[in-house]
C-alpha cells in the first residue's frame, strides 16, 4: 500500500520555470470522486501511457494511493465512462529540496497554477519557493477531483480574486 504525502500551493509569476526539467500534457477523468471517501481516476499522459489511481484519505496531508498501469485503449474507454475531467500541463522541476511539480491547468480552470511537493513524512519541513503565494493543502475545492468537478470558471469573482 502506497501512502502519498504532499503539499500544494497556489503560484505565482514565473520564476519557476527556470527549474522546469520534464514537461507532461495530462487528462484525467474522474470515475468517483467523494470528499472523503474514494476517488478513482484514470490519467492518460502524453496520450501515451496511462494509469488508474485508487485513492481513500488518510489524513489532511496524506492518502492511500494505488496506481497502475493500464492499456491506453482501455484508458480512452474509461475516460468516455468519467463524469469529470481536468486537463493541464505538468512541469516536474529540478529543485534541490524535494521532488516539486507545477501544474498548469486548462480549459474551465486555466489560468490556475498550482505547485505541488512529495514529502517522505507529514512531519517533514520545507521553505516553499518564493512564488509559492498562498498554500491550499487540505482544501479540498483545490484538488484536481473537485476543479473537475467544479472548476474555478465557475467561482464567484470574489472567490476567483483570492487566488488569482
Amino acid at each position: 500500500m502506497g501512502l502519498e504525502i504532499e503539499r500544494r500551493f497556489i503560484v505565482q509569476g514565473n520564476e519557476w520555470k527556470s527549474y522546469i526539467d520534464k514537461i507532461k500534457e495530462i487528462k484525467q477523468g474522474y470515475l468517483i470522486s467523494e470528499i472523503d471517501e474514494w476517488t478513482i481516476r484514470v490519467r492518460i499522459i502524453n496520450q501515451k501511457e496511462s494509469w488508474l489511481t485508487l485513492k481513500y484519505p488518510h489524513n489532511e496531508l496524506s492518502r492511500h494511493e494505488f496506481e497502475y498501469l493500464i492499456p491506453i485503449d482501455d484508458s480512452h474507454s474509461l475516460m468516455e465512462l468519467a463524469t469529470n475531467t481536468v486537463t493541464k500541463t505538468r512541469f516536474e522541476l529540478a529543485l534541490k529540496e524535494g521532488s516539486w511539480i507545477v501544474d498548469c491547468f486548462h480549459a474551465k480552470n486555466a489560468p490556475l497554477v498550482l505547485a505541488e511537493v512529495e514529502l517522505n513524512s507529514t512531519e517533514q519541513i520545507i521553505d516553499p519557493p518564493n512564488w509559492c503565494h498562498q498554500e491550499v493543502t487540505g482544501l479540498h475545492e483545490f484538488s484536481n477531483a473537485s476543479l473537475a468537478k467544479s472548476p474555478i470558471s465557475e467561482w464567484t469573482m470574489d472567490k476567483r480574486r483570492l487566488i488569482l
